[in-house]
Formats: C-alpha cells, structure tokens, sequence
C-alpha cells in the first residue's frame, strides 16, 4: 500500500522564514558565498563584490589640460585687462596645447582659444587673467591611487566598469554565482517539444524556476526529470547536493501517495518546514540537505513561483550579500470582490490601470496552475491571514511586476471577452509601443457596472434586450446616466453551440440541452452568452433546472471550448472563431453586436484615437476575419451617443 503523508501544520509566513534561516545558521551554513576573479569587462556588469576595490593608479595620472588653448603661468597673466591687454611670448609665457595633453613643466594654467585676442608667431594678447590651475585636470582629481572605488557586496554596473579601468583595476573579486540545482519530478512530465498524450504535462516550471534564479544572480543547473519513485528521487537529492549550493525539487511536496521529498529531506538532513499558511504554495518544503539549503516548491507554476520569490529570492540574496528590494506599490480600488480563506495568506495576482486618476486592480484567475496569470498580472495584492477577504471598490495596496509608467500608459477593459479584443490589444501594442490594454474578462453586465463605478475606460458588451430586439443601448440606458457615454461597434460575431467533431450526441439546437446524458458548460452571471441563452430557453419555455451542467461555468469563450474539447462537458454555447480554434463543431444560434462601451469624455480621448487608428486599420479587420464568424463591416463606427 502506498503511503499518504500529511502536511505539518500550514505555519505563519514569518515563522516559516525564521525557522528555514534559523536552521541554516544553526547548522554552521555560512550563506555568504566565497569570491573568484573576473576580469573586469562585460561579463562582470551585475555581479557582486566580494571584497572592496581600490585604486591602482590615479586619474588623471598627471597635470592634463582640460581645454584647447594655451597653457602659461597665472603670475605672468596678472594684471590683464581690456584696458590693459597684456603680451604672452609664445615658448616662453605660453605654449600652444589641446584639450587632455600633459600641462607643459613649469606652468600652472590654461586659458581657452576662445578667449586669445590675438595671435601672431611670436605672441598672443590676452585681456583677462587667469588663475592657478584654471582649466587644468591635477593628478588625481577623479581617482587618487589606494582609494576606495568600489565597496564590499556592491552590484557592479556600467559606470563602474568605466571607473575601475580608468583605476587601473583590470581584476576584480566576485562573489560567486551560487549554484541552484532544480529538479523536476513526476511520472507525468514531458521534456519540452515532446508531443503529449493523454495525462502527459510538458515540463516547464525548471525554466521559470531557472529564469527567476538568474535574474536574482544565481546560476541555474536543470536536472532531468525524476519519475515518483523514492529511490530515483533520494539519488537524484544526493547527486545534487555534490555540485550545489542549493536544491531545488519541483512537485512532490504535497501529501500525496507518490509524494516523497519531505521524507526524503528528513533521511538525508533535516526538515524545517512542511507546510506554510499561504495560498497559492501551502505544500512549501524547507530544510537542510548535505550543508546545502533545500527547497521543495509545489509543481503549480504559480505556487512554484510564490515559494520561490518568499524564499529562494531571500536565500539568493543573502548568499550574495544583498537584501531585498521592497517592490514598488500603488493604491487601487478593488474592481470586485476578493473572498480569502482565514488564516492564510493570499496572493492575489491583478491586473492594474489607471482610470480617472486612479489605479484600478482587477484580479486575473487564481488557480495555482494558471500559468497566463504570471504573464498578465501587473502586481500582487497580499490578503493577510486575519482578513477574510477584500469588498468590491474598497482600497487595497499593490504590489507591481512592472513599472507604474507602464501602468499608467494602459487603457483599462473591463468585460466581456472576445478573441478580437485580444488582436487589438496586440496591435495597439506593437503601433504603440509603452501602450498596452489591459483587458479583464467578468462579463458584460459586469463590464456595465465597472464603468457605472468608473473603474474601466472601455467594456465589451454584447447584451440583447428582449423586449426591444436590441442590442446594448437598452441595457446602457437602464444602468447608467446615459447621456455620458457611447458605444462603438468593435465586430459582429455569430454565437453557437460548440460540441466535439463529428458532434457524437447529435446536437441540433438550444432544445436539445435537456437531453438525457448531454453535459453542458455555462458562461457566468452577466455575460452577454448567458443572458442570449437565458432568453432562448425562455422562448423555448425551457426551466434552467432542466439542463445538466447549468452551473457549470467559464469567464471566457475559450474557456468554453476548451472544457468542451476535453471532454469536460459535451456542449458548451459560444463564438464561433473559439470553436474553430480548438477544432470542434458549430450549430449557429444567433449573430450578435458586440461593441465597446465608453464616456463620450474617452471617446474623444488621445488614447481613443489610438484605438480608432487600429480598429479602421485593414490589419485590424483581415486577422478579424481570418478567425471566422466575425463581420467587421461596421469596426469602428460609433453606434450611439447619449
């Protein structure tokens, strides 16, 4: 029987780090890291200092002349004026020189070219005196030779490759790139470019976790993957610990049958930690192997991720002898709200734009596997384990992956999703480069409320009334002061209902839901899908209760597709260019007007007229087309104005 470990107790985030470092030094692990020379060139730009630099040489070396003219002693200038204009004997009081020659034994001084009255073979006027050393470049006066250039634990940068060869420095003493073996577990890993099967998963979390290690100034070492077998495991741990100065195992750290790294840390050295009460990357393992800091991080990339920046980053650090910068933060209005789980610390990814003068932040999906949340988020909001959450448009403080200017530089959507909002936010960025759109995906009833709140420049919406047979402005009219907005047509889009090829349950139409044995998969609350199926069921006089897999929901179209295209559920009611990019089949229900909700005030905005330069673009409307399903003959045109 396969054994099933359990967590230690999830411990408080500080107590977890107190302990993990506590126990390195109480095992005499010095995480300072020794120094090697390197050359000072190019390839020692960012490395760190592992003993002070100093001077070699002085710069400048001798007395230069700063300035192209003539260098001459101050006393024979004494007295010069307009009025009294005074003769210099050329090789005697004066010497012609240029900008960085050696000043001319004997003199003290150099007066610009410019300021020469007058110039013969023998003699120059001039008509100002000069001072000691005017214009004149004393050894040293840059770097004196036995200076300090450079201090202990400093990063070195451009400008100080520069200072240290002007020193005379040629070597420098680095500390060395600490050495971070990661290694990947699990029967079901792929290397990359390896055609998966059936429960086959690509591994990709030894490059994110490599990419994260050199950028914090460590050296990442992958190890082939590792099947779940304790024996292969342990001897896979004991290897590494030979050539590393940290390890790192990838998967395993849970309290599954096949999850063995605690047990292992435990045989080959101690275990701090199994268990830390933050959320994504509770599984966290924290110990000592051989000497060498360990770490057993979670196979979700974004726990993966999590772990690694609350405790690789720290560890890398303090073996470099650095500390850890605090990220750049923001205050922002929550645009909806964040439910978290009490007495865990949580970790919510957001999307982040500033709107009328204020930062707004979107949460992006929270699965631990969502590996686009790490690419799209534009900061972290961290839920304390005494909250039990965040309310809707209450004030929270982010924590940013990118610079604010970039922020600020994003027109903010919030709404309904559509591939063709995906291509323009694409285009927009690369006609437009530093400006982005921040696109979050919560419907289009949800999309209405965000601009009624004033948290979005633009939303999708594609919401038909079924008393007037019209799209949007209905729904524009009852929610909010109409006269302050408008709606601009982005595309036309046909809605169907998407099953799997060849379409095996023999779906026709909306009636067939309610067949015996057919699962459906929903779009949720608000969406404009939603509201479209809501109100053909009712034409049908069809009860929601009647349908299996109502409840079941995705926030976008290929969401929809893609639980459909695995078999998760056998129909699901989407567009048709999602349907087509995962290979499934199409019944077409209804073709839809989906446009783009904004202020009058945005509409005539410098940000629209990017947008308007992109969407009338022919670029814009032959990949539209390209899809399927779209028509584009109204892209671009302003379809009402209160």
């Amino acid at each position: 029987m396969k054994k099933r470990d359990v967590y230690l107790r999830g411990i408080p985030l500080q107590e977890a780090s107190d302990r993990f470092f506590g126990g390195l030094v109480n095992h005499g692990r010095e995480l300072g890291m020794e120094g090697e020379p390197v050359p000072v060139d190019v390839g020692a730009l960012f490395r760190i200092t592992a003993e002070p630099v100093f001077a070699r040489l002085s710069q400048p070396a001798y007395h230069s002349c700063a300035m192209d003219g003539i260098a001459t002693r101050s006393h024979a200038t004494f007295g010069a004026s307009e009025t009294s204009p005074r003769r210099l004997r050329l090789g005697e009081d004066a010497v012609f020189v240029d900008t960085g020659d050696p000043l001319p034994k004997g003199f003290d001084s150099v007066i610009m070219v410019e300021d020469l009255v007058e110039t013969t073979p023998d003699e120059v006027t001039i008509i100002a005196p000069s001072k000691p050393w005017q214009h004149v470049r004393t050894v040293g006066e840059d770097i004196v030779a036995t200076e300090l250039v450079l201090p202990e634990n400093h990063r070195i940068s451009a400008f100080d490759l520069g200072a240290l060869l002007a020193a005379g420095v040629t070597q420098v003493i680095v500390r060395r790139k600490p050495k971070v073996v990661i290694i990947p577990t699990g029967d079901e890993l792929i290397p990359p470019g390896a055609t998966p099967e059936t429960g086959d998963i690509i591994e990709f979390n030894s490059r994110l976790i490599g990419g994260l290690v050199q950028e914090w100034g460590g050296e990442p070492v992958f190890w082939d993957i590792v099947p779940d077998e304790l024996e292969a495991l342990t001897e896979a741990v004991r290897k590494a610990s030979l050539l590393a100065d940290v390890i790192v195992v990838n998967a395993g750290s849970s309290a599954g049958s096949e999850d063995y790294t605690a047990d292992i840390v435990k045989s080959l050295g101690e275990l701090f930690v199994h268990g830390v009460a933050i959320k994504p990357g509770k599984p966290t393992i924290l110990g000592i192997v051989d000497g060498k800091p360990f770490l057993g991080v979670p196979g979700y990339p974004v726990s993966a991720a999590l772990s690694c920046e609350l405790f690789l980053l720290p560890l890398l650090a303090k073996m470099l002898g650095q500390t850890v910068k605090d990220r750049a933060t923001v205050n922002a209005i929550s645009a909806r709200r964040i439910v978290s789980v009490p007495g865990m610390d949580e970790f919510v990814r957001v999307k982040v734009g500033k709107v009328s003068g204020r930062y707004v932040a979107s949460p992006l999906a929270r699965g631990a596997g969502a590996i686009m949340s790490l690419v799209r988020a534009d900061g972290y909001i961290e839920i304390p384990g005494s909250s039990q959450g965040i309310l809707e448009s209450s004030e929270v403080t982010v924590n940013l992956l990118r610079d604010v200017e970039e922020i600020d530089n994003a027109i903010v959507a919030i709404g309904s999703h559509d591939l063709a909002l995906d291509l323009l936010g694409s285009l927009l960025a690369g006609e437009y480069p530093g400006v982005n759109l921040s696109s979050t995906h919560v419907g289009s009833m949800g999309g209405i409320m965000a601009m009624r709140r004033g948290e979005a420049h633009i939303a999708g919406i594609h919401l038909l009334d079924e008393e007037t047979g019209e799209y949007n402005v209905p729904y524009v009219k009852r929610y909010l002061d109409s006269k302050d907005y408008a709606l601009l047509n982005l595309v036309y889009r046909e809605q169907g209902l998407m099953v799997p090829p060849g379409n095996p349950k023999d779906i026709q139409g909306i009636s067939d839901l309610v067949k015996p044995g057919i699962s459906f998969v929903n779009r949720q609350r608000g969406a404009g899908t939603r509201i479209l199926l809501d109100l053909e069921l009712r034409k049908l006089g069809i009860g929601e209760d009647k349908i299996s897999g109502y409840e079941h929901e995705e926030y976008t179209h290929m969401g929809v597709a893609a639980s459909v295209a695995n078999s998760v559920a056998d129909v699901g009611l989407g567009i048709r260019s999602a349907a087509r990019a995962l290979g499934l089949d199409f019944i077409p229900v209804a073709w839809e007007r989906y446009d783009l909700l904004m202020t009058r005030e945005f509409l005539h905005s410098s940000s629209m007229d990017k947008l308007f330069s992109v969407i009338w673009s022919q670029q814009f409307k032959d990949q539209v087309s390209s899809l399927g399903g779209y028509d584009v003959s109204d892209s671009g045109e302003v379809m009402w104005e209160g």
